[in-house]
C-alpha cells in the first residue's frame, strides 16, 4: 500500500485538468500575441481562463495576473509596492510566514525598510491589538499568510482587513495554502493583493496568480513585452493557465463537502493515536473551521521527526517534517519556535496533509504504521 499525505507540499495534476491542458501543447500551441488563427485561438483560451478564474474568486478579470507561482506573486506584491511607493518605509508581517514573504521583507529591510513582526499566540493567531498599535502613517503594507502551511492556522482575514483599511494601509494575503481549502471571495474579503499557486490544488507546478485589486498600482519586476496588461512580460503559458483555471473551478465546486470529509479523516487519525495512548501534541488550532482541513502537524515527545519520516517512507507513507521549501534545514521550524512549542516536542513534529483522494482505509493503514513506529522509537530512546 502507498499513501501520499504531503498535499500541503504539492499535489498531482488531476486527470480532468490534464485533459484540458493537452490540446494546448498540440494543435493549440500558438502564441497568444500572434495575429493569426493559432494566435487568436490561444488568446481566446487565455481570456476564457481569466474569466473563469475571476468568476470563481469573485473578482474582475483584469485584477488577475498570471505568475510562475506563489513565490513570484508574493515577491511581486511586496517589492512592487515598495518600488511604487518609496516614501512609505514600514512593512508589517509575522514570523510564521512562508519564506517567500520572510525572505522578501528581509531583502527590503536591507534596502532601508523597517519590518515589524506581529506576535502570534500558541495556536498561530496574530495579536490584533498589536497590529492596531503598530500601524502608522508610514506603513506601506501588512502581509499575512491566510492559512499557515505548517500548522494549518486560518487567520481572521476579515478583521485584519478592517484594521488595515481603518488605517489606510494595504493588505496582502498569502493565499497559497488557503486556495481550494477555504472559501475565497476576494471582493467580499476586500484584500488588496493575494498570492495563489496552482500546484497546491491539482494544477501544474510553475503557474500562479497575483490578484491585484483595481486601483492598486505596483511596479513591474519583469520587463519586456506588453503581456499581463503591460505588468509582467513574457509569452503566456497557455496550457498551464488553462490547467490552473480548470483546477481552481474544480477545487471550489464542492468545498463545503471537501472540508467536512477531510475533517472527518483528521478526527479518525487523532482518535487512533489517542486510543493507542500515543504522547503527541497537535500544533495549531483544533480540527474545525479555524484549521486547514486534513492538515495535521503532530509533534511526538522526545523523538526526531527525521527518524519518524524515514520509517514512514519505508512503509510507503509520504509525509513531511514541515515546509517542503525548507526541507533540507536541520534547525527546528521557525513557525514552531514562534508559537512556543515545548522543547520536548519541538524536533518530533511531522506534518500529515490529506487530499480528496485520501480514504478512510488510508488513515487506518497510516495510523497503524505510525503507532508502531512511535512505540518502537520510544522504546529505543
Amino acid at each position: 500500500m502507498e499513501v501520499y499525505l504531503d498535499h500541503a507540499a504539492t499535489t498531482q495534476v488531476s486527470p480532468r485538468v490534464l485533459e484540458k491542458m493537452i490540446p494546448y501543447f498540440k494543435q493549440g500551441f500558438g502564441n497568444p500575441s500572434s495575429i493569426h488563427k493559432l494566435g487568436f485561438s490561444a488568446r481566446k483560451a487565455y481570456n476564457q481562463s481569466k474569466r473563469k478564474i475571476a468568476r470563481v474568486l469573485h473578482c474582475d478579470k483584469d485584477e488577475i495576473h498570471f505568475t510562475s507561482g506563489g513565490t513570484e506573486a508574493t515577491n511581486w506584491a511586496l517589492k512592487g509596492l515598495a518600488y511604487k511607493y518609496p516614501n512609505k518605509k514600514e512593512i508589517i508581517t509575522t514570523k510564521i510566514e512562508h519564506h517567500a514573504t520572510l525572505h522578501t521583507v528581509a531583502f527590503l529591510e536591507n534596502q532601508g525598510y523597517t519590518i515589524h513582526y506581529i506576535n502570534v499566540d500558541e495556536q498561530g493567531f496574530i495579536d490584533l491589538d498589536m497590529l492596531k498599535s503598530t500601524i502608522t502613517e508610514q506603513t506601506l503594507v501588512v502581509s499575512i499568510i491566510y492559512a499557515n502551511n505548517e500548522i494549518g492556522t486560518i487567520q481572521d482575514i476579515s478583521t485584519i482587513e478592517k484594521v488595515c483599511h481603518e488605517h489606510n494601509t494595504l493588505l496582502h494575503i498569502d493565499a497559497v495554502q488557503a486556495t481550494c481549502h477555504v472559501p475565497l471571495n476576494l471582493h467580499q474579503s476586500n484584500v488588496d493583493l493575494a498570492s495563489i499557486s496552482g500546484h497546491k490544488f491539482h494544477a501544474p507546478k510553475g503557474v500562479g496568480i497575483l490578484y491585484k485589486k483595481s486601483g492598486i498600482e505596483i511596479e513591474n519586476l519583469i520587463h519586456g513585452g506588453q503581456q499581463e496588461n503591460g505588468l509582467r512580460s513574457g509569452t503566456e503559458n497557455i496550457p498551464y493557465i488553462v490547467g490552473l483555471a480548470e483546477a481552481l473551478e474544480v477545487g471550489m465546486e464542492d468545498i463545503i463537502h471537501y472540508r467536512q470529509y477531510l475533517d472527518q479523516l483528521s478526527h479518525q487519525f487523532l482518535q487512533q493515536l489517542d486510543d493507542a495512548g500515543i504522547d503527541y501534541i497537535l500544533n495549531g488550532p483544533k480540527v474545525g473551521p479555524n484549521r486547514l482541513p486534513g492538515h495535521l502537524n503532530l509533534a511526538f515527545k522526545d523523538l526526531d521527526n527525521n527518524d519518524i519520516t524515514f520509517y514512514l517512507n519505508q512503509a510507503n507513507i509520504y509525509a513531511s517534517t514541515g515546509s517542503a521549501c525548507d526541507s533540507e534545514s536541520i534547525t527546528p521550524s521557525h513557525v514552531l519556535l514562534d508559537i512556543g512549542v515545548d522543547d520536548a516536542y519541538l524536533r518530533g513534529a511531522v506534518r500529515f496533509s490529506m487530499g480528496n483522494e485520501t480514504t478512510k482505509d488510508d488513515i487506518v493503514y497510516v495510523t497503524k504504521e505510525l503507532i508502531t513506529i512511535i512505540q518502537k522509537l520510544s522504546a529505543n530512546r
